[in-house]
């Protein structure tokens, strides 16, 4: 179990950001496996809330000092709005500076003002994504790589540091205009959303068959979710019948344990 910033109830778009890094201690004390941080470079008050406010990676260098066990995440990167290069250099500078602890979550992004306000096609994005998904893994998977990308070229040149554990591992969050088939072939592991339970039922079952064979080792497969933390008194009923209550918790990811190739870390 792990959680996904930000760790507190709050009205409106933005968190209050207090006593946050002093939290995410708390739940490393409690045995969390993880915790997540988002990448949200604007604010649209139409579309959801800002995430955690500050820049994911300078973030995760600050929790990489202020914790010691946790694992580190996002959920998740925007590939499509960052270079590869970029990308690959902050990951790689986190893990280097938690001992090894970051596990990546990718995106293609969902927020359409984004796109034009980095330069970006909407569209295009899921090619994009592609693209840099495979720019990221050459540049730090190999030592002076020649690359020949429409994001760029590289020849005679290396990207430092490298991760500790000689690769980070890259979580796919939800379809991203993907092929399932690409995504279990692709990736170390499946963050997706909250679906119906029957839906659900459905999802993981496809996950392990398209990655059973895999001779990688396991595949995880991590479902998102709110937990709403309250007195039982303020719960009420919907409409529907469900038992609901103010959001006053926080997001929280289940089902991923160690990828393969890495040390389990406080694992529960």
């Amino acid at each position: 179990m792990g959680a996904i910033t930000p760790l507190e109830g709050f009205d409106g778009p933005v968190p209050s950001l207090a006593g946050h890094v002093e939290r995410i201690q708390q739940a490393e004390r409690a045995g969390f496996a993880s915790v997540r941080v988002r990448d949200v470079p604007l604010l649209d008050p139409s579309f959801g809330d800002a995430g955690q406010v500050f820049d994911p990676w300078v973030y995760l260098g600050q929790l990489s000092a202020r914790t010691t066990s946790i694992t580190l995440g996002t959920a998740s990167i925007v590939m499509p709005l960052r270079h590869p290069l970029h990308t690959a250099k902050a990951a790689a500078s986190v893990d280097q500076l938690s001992g090894g602890r970051l596990l990546l979550g990718v995106a293609t992004g969902d927020r359409p003002v984004e796109f034009p306000a980095f330069g970006q096609d909407l569209g295009g994005r899921a090619e994009r994504f592609r693209q840099s998904l495979e720019y990221f893994r050459v540049v730090l998977e190999h030592r002076f790589p020649h690359v020949e990308s429409p994001l760029g070229r590289m020849r005679g040149t290396d990207l430092l540091p490298r991760p500790v554990y000689r690769r980070i591992p890259v979580l796919m969050t939800g379809r991203g205009r993907q092929d399932v088939r690409w995504i279990a072939d692709t990736t170390d592991g499946w963050l997706y959303y909250t679906p119906p339970l029957q839906q659900q039922a459905e999802n993981i079952e496809r996950w392990r068959e398209l990655t059973r064979g895999d001779g990688g080792g396991f595949k995880p497969y991590a479902q998102a979710t709110y937990l709403d933390l309250t007195e039982a008194t303020a719960h009420r009923t919907s409409p529907a019948g469900r038992t609901t209550a103010p959001r006053s918790g926080a997001g929280a990811v289940g089902g991923c344990p160690a990828p393969a190739g890495r040390p389990p870390r406080n694992r529960t």
